[in-house]
């Protein structure tokens, strides 16, 4: 296995452990504690009894960038897939992983912004802190870029061995 296709794997690798963090981390109740119970961003739990997230704007685009973010991330990894696949393959044009890259980067960058408007909103609680899948989601964060950047580097790699397969050899 080369250098190309490792890095192909690893990114693909990476970018479906973060979009499984993404999806644990969206789904949960456990993004914040208090002393009556904790928080997520869709449910608020107070002494055994749940009830809908009051609808404020900030934990508002936070759900929709975290979702944004597992739905790119998920695109990413199809399109990962589909590069890895050619290669193994063998195909004698491969797809490029410019795409994965990019759709792994615009999913970091939506996590990002998500989870800083919910740091914004969350952190002048007095009697509130963090909680598990709140860090869960900013773990995803760095699996995201890296798998990115994995991709990028798999597809810098492809590009500069075509451009020196094209010269002439002397003999």
């Amino acid at each position: 296995m080369g250098v190309k296709r490792s890095l192909q794997s690893a990114g693909l690798s990476l970018g479906l452990l973060a979009n499984i963090l993404v999806v644990l981390a969206a789904s949960t109740d456990f993004w914040s504690r208090f002393s009556e119970g904790h928080s997520g961003l869709w449910r608020v739990c107070r002494k055994h009894n749940c009830t809908n997230s009051s609808c404020e704007t900030m934990l508002a685009v936070t759900a929709a960038c975290v979702v944004l973010a597992a739905g790119s991330g998920l695109v990413a990894s199809v399109l990962g897939i589909r590069v890895l696949q050619a290669s193994l393959n063998g195909n004698l044009i491969p797809p490029r992983g410019r795409n994965a890259c990019l759709g792994f980067f615009l999913s970091a960058l939506l996590l990002l912004a998500g989870m800083v408007g919910y740091t914004a909103r969350e952190a002048w609680k007095v009697d509130s802190f963090f909680s598990w899948f709140y860090f869960t989601a900013w773990l995803a964060l760095p699996f995201s870029i890296l798998a990115g950047f994995c991709f990028l580097f798999a597809d810098m790699i492809l590009q500069s061995t075509d451009a020196i397969s094209g010269f002439p050899v002397c003999l």
